[in-house]
């Protein structure tokens, strides 16, 4: 029995232990940067519980970011930033809504599929929310939405930001897990297309029931004309995803080079269309310096703390307690579900994945799933997260844009989370979505 195999590392946790994480609840209640509350906690528990020399601290944080893979992350958010100045993200609007035109509902599924094209740029799901719903939710409103429901439906879409590669989300997690980005991009690859399919067809379902939208009725002629007449005037801004996409799937390029070489494209693209000048460079780069500035330093605080959990036998110790319980791995699945979709509504993916994976992959690798299964599963929960009410990180992003109430949105976003729910439930249970397009060796 599962029971009798993990009795031994059952672990007496102390006040080393506990008044950190005490001090950690009460700084984030109290609106103190994550960072900093991650910080106080991890200090703390090395310093009590004297697994690591004081001396040692300031050494440790600097290895947690260290790391070749993480230079990818600054320049993924610099692409982002640079689409939106340049406006080839609108150009990536032009091609989805003419590309969805023909069906009833067509902006709204034009607003998703947007969403989808500039995540998998950017690979931040906060900076999808922003940029997309300043384009799109005036228009959705006239074209029929109801504005609580518009900026649910633009949450939903900037879901997608972690999901699609690439993604930052999947670099820290490799990072953490010790797997290769590059292969966590490709295992991502029909997940994330199958959460953005379930928003699609939320959307398609919520406009039949309520009407929300009309259009469609052009005949396929007027369809492939306005498709082409789009693609030919912003082919160019498929450039930058083509570079990306090819470059990391083929192998030529590793996540950080195409990143580079992807900011440099953008760059080049914007001052031939003229749509970039180089008295953009300073606020352009002071405002990816900003973003990149709140994921460095948490990832820094947060590996040593992973650390100090793992000295203190924190992960064993929780597989202990919860194997305990049962040991039916479809219940354990439910939970692992349940906790990471709850930690997606108050926190911030970063330090969600740097605490809690270390935690839950010992209890995954109990059961048998597989790391990459379990990498595209909490990846995907976490997600889900950003939207469930009423603390989704997403719905703060587009209320904060839009000054729409956060409990109209909220109520509005439910449907969106019980379809990606269901998506998230097919990943934990069938290893083949995360595994089909990965070599045997990982299967």
């Amino acid at each position: 029995m599962l029971w009798n195999t993990l009795q031994e590392q059952s672990v007496v946790l102390d006040w080393s232990f506990y008044l950190p994480v005490i001090m950690f609840v009460a700084l984030c209640a109290l609106a103190v940067p994550v960072w900093a509350a991650i910080g106080v906690a991890a200090i703390g528990m090395l310093v009590m519980s004297g697994d690591l020399p004081l001396s040692l601290i300031g050494e440790s944080l600097f290895d947690g970011i260290d790391a070749f893979a993480l230079t990818a992350v600054p320049l993924f958010i610099l692409t982002g930033d640079v689409l939106v100045r340049t406006g080839l993200s609108r150009k990536f609007l032009d091609v989805a809504e003419a590309l969805t035109c023909w069906a009833r509902g067509g902006f709204g599924s034009a607003t998703v599929l947007v969403c989808g094209m500039f995540s998998a740029i950017s690979g931040s799901d906060a900076a999808g929310a922003a940029a997309v719903g300043r384009m799109t939710i005036d228009r959705l409103v006239e074209s029929g939405y109801p504005r609580p429901y518009a900026c649910a439906l633009v949450a939903a879409g900037a879901c997608t930001g972690i999901l699609i590669p690439p993604s930052i989300a999947y670099i820290i997690i490799g990072l953490v897990l010790g797997i290769s980005a590059s292969t966590l991009f490709l295992a991502a690859l029909i997940p994330g297309t199958a959460i953005l399919l379930s928003i699609l067809l939320t959307n398609i379902v919520m406009n039949r029931i309520y009407g929300y939208e009309g259009g469609g009725l052009m005949t396929a002629s007027e369809w492939a004309r306005n498709l082409g007449q789009a693609l030919l005037s912003g082919w160019y801004a498929f450039i930058v995803p083509g570079i990306i996409f090819y470059g990391i799937f083929s192998g030529r390029l590793t996540p950080t080079e195409a990143g580079a070489t992807a900011v440099v494209v953008t760059i080049i693209i914007g001052f031939i269309l003229g749509t970039l000048r180089l008295s953009d460079f300073p606020q352009m780069l002071l405002s990816s310096a900003k973003v990149s500035g709140v994921i460095l330093p948490i990832i820094a605080f947060s590996l040593p703390l992973a650390q100090a959990l793992a000295i203190m036998g924190v992960p064993q110790g929780f597989v202990y307690s919860v194997t305990s319980l049962t040991d039916d791995p479809t219940i354990l699945i439910l939970l692992m579900i349940a906790i990471l979709i709850a930690a997606g509504c108050v926190m911030e993916t970063t330090p969600n994945i740097v605490i809690l994976a270390p935690i839950l992959k010992p209890l995954a690798d109990n059961i048998g799933m597989n790391e990459i299964q379990f990498s595209i599963m909490m990846i995907t929960a976490l997600g889900v997260g950003f939207i469930t009410p009423p603390l989704g990180l997403n719905l703060f992003v587009v209320s904060g844009i839009t000054g729409e109430s956060i409990l109209k949105i909220a109520g509005r976003a439910l449907p969106f989370v019980f379809f990606m729910l269901i998506v998230v439930l097919l990943i934990a249970y069938i290893p083949a979505i995360s595994t089909t397009l990965l070599p045997d060796i990982y299967k």
